[in-house]
């Protein structure tokens, strides 16, 4: 049996919060003004301090996708990951996941970020199965502004993790180990699921309740 290891991407696998960068690049482009930074700056707290309201969040974010074509949505991405994503991926991490391929491993990232966002950050690593908050499209391919399905979010990535597992036949029981890697205490209901939690780079909240279960913890910057 092979291992499946499991990965959260903001700031965990990336020294950054994709969804904070995406905003920034788009303030920087002139598509949000300040008025949405500083919205975007509450429902960060928010997220921070356990509290945030992800229907209203993805309201707010997936309305500017809705705004451009897909040419045009992929011309931003490859200029948002150049200037905003690949600084902040670190060789630790390149390793790290290097590590577990070369091992054969299953390798998953799932994320609370939405799949246009996640999906080219997780080919630069290697990594081909992704989870993250689904986004309908019309029948010409153009972002609605909506998501579908449960968003993979809090307890929501448990919900999607076993609806991956059930797609491809497993459980969690046909892996001989599972691992998930995570920065953040919202992702405490699946951190508690795999037979090994590790805290990278944790939050203040994660730290405490990793050292209290005598958890793993690494950090890595470079």
């Amino acid at each position: 049996m092979n291992c499946l290891a499991i990965f959260d991407l903001d700031n965990t696998l990336i020294t950054c919060d994709s969804d904070v960068a995406w905003a920034s690049y788009l303030t920087q482009k002139g598509i949000w003004k300040e008025k949405e930074a500083q919205l975007r700056d509450k429902f960060y707290d928010d997220y921070d301090n356990g509290c945030l309201d992800i229907d209203a969040f993805l309201r707010f974010q997936l309305s500017a996708l809705a705004k451009f074509s897909p040419e045009n949505l992929n011309n931003m991405h490859q200029e948002y990951m150049s200037k905003y994503i690949k600084p902040h991926i670190t060789k630790t991490a390149i390793e790290l996941v290097k590590n577990h391929l070369e091992k054969n491993d299953e390798v998953l990232l799932i994320s609370a970020t939405n799949e246009f966002i996640i999906t080219p950050i997780a080919h630069e690593f290697g990594i081909n199965n992704i989870i993250g908050v689904s986004l309908e499209k019309d029948d010409k391919g153009f972002y609605t502004g909506k998501y579908l399905g449960v968003p993979s979010f809090r307890e929501g990535k448990v919900i999607r993790l076993q609806q991956w597992l059930t797609n491809n036949g497993k459980t969690l029981d046909d892996y001989e180990n599972t691992y998930f890697y995570s920065d953040s205490h919202n992702d405490l209901p699946l951190l508690s699921l795999v037979k090994n939690p590790i805290a990278v780079n944790p939050d203040k909240k994660l730290a405490q309740h990793a050292k209290n279960l005598s958890w793993k913890i690494i950090n890595f910057t470079e």
